[in-house]
């Protein structure tokens, strides 16, 4: 069972993301908070093993109470619900911890594949926010776009072969034992790839290697054995 907290400002949000998921049998809504002071505790106090957080909560944003998370509850990722014209937030909550991202206006049985995917420890990046990621860092003109492709291309190739597929794989969002059933090796080796990936890069967690390979034009089409 998969245990979630929901936070969101807006009642009629929270009601209608406790509803999709509910739909879930093998997911379990156990809190719920209007802002992100109170996120942040009830993880503390839950331990669930995902949080929903609405970037613009009050007291607390989103972004904040997900990098308190990521530091005193580790073991809680957390999924960061967007919508359009908030991509500079995203970039920062990229920086705070955050494993997942999902459009509010997006479909329901995104949720669900976002929840599943970070409780299993990937990243999940949805395909309108990956989009509008992408779309917002070019957005700065064509020879700044052209230099982070370039420079997403630099640090990926200083990756080994095998790293380069684990990276490409983790940007389709699979988790560790997705990647390993994809590549025919045991969890714990596609575990090491990982850390090894995320070091090289220089970048603190799967959510922001998976904006890198999406730059870097590395990204594999899903597989059968991602669902």
């Amino acid at each position: 069972m998969i245990r979630v907290l929901i936070a969101d400002d807006e009642a009629m949000i929270r009601a209608g993301v406790r509803a999709v998921l509910t739909t879930d049998p093998g997911i379990d809504v156990v809190a719920e908070a209007a802002d992100g002071h109170d996120a942040v505790e009830l993880v503390r106090r839950h331990r669930p093993q995902v949080a929903v957080l609405d970037i613009r909560i009050p007291k607390v944003n989103g972004i904040e109470a997900a990098a308190e998370i990521h530091r005193t509850v580790p073991t809680t990722g957390v999924i960061m619900l967007t919508t359009f014209g908030e991509d500079d937030y995203i970039l920062q909550a990229l920086g705070g911890g955050a494993a997942g991202f999902l459009i509010k206006s997006g479909e329901p049985e995104e949720l669900i594949t976002g929840v599943r995917a970070v409780a299993d420890g990937a990243a999940y990046l949805s395909p309108k926010v990956a989009a509008r990621v992408v779309a917002h860092l070019a957005s700065s003109g064509a020879a700044a776009l052209a230099g982070r492709r370039s420079a997403a291309r630099e640090r990926v190739d200083g990756l080994t072969a095998r790293e380069r597929e684990v990276l490409s794989l983790l940007g389709c969002g699979l988790s560790n034992g997705q990647i390993a059933r994809r590549l025919h090796v045991v969890e714990g080796t596609v575990k090491a790839h990982v850390s090894s990936v995320l070091a090289r890069l220089g970048v603190d967690n799967r959510a922001a290697a998976a904006v890198v390979a999406h730059e870097a034009g590395i990204v594999l089409p899903p597989a059968p054995d991602q669902q």
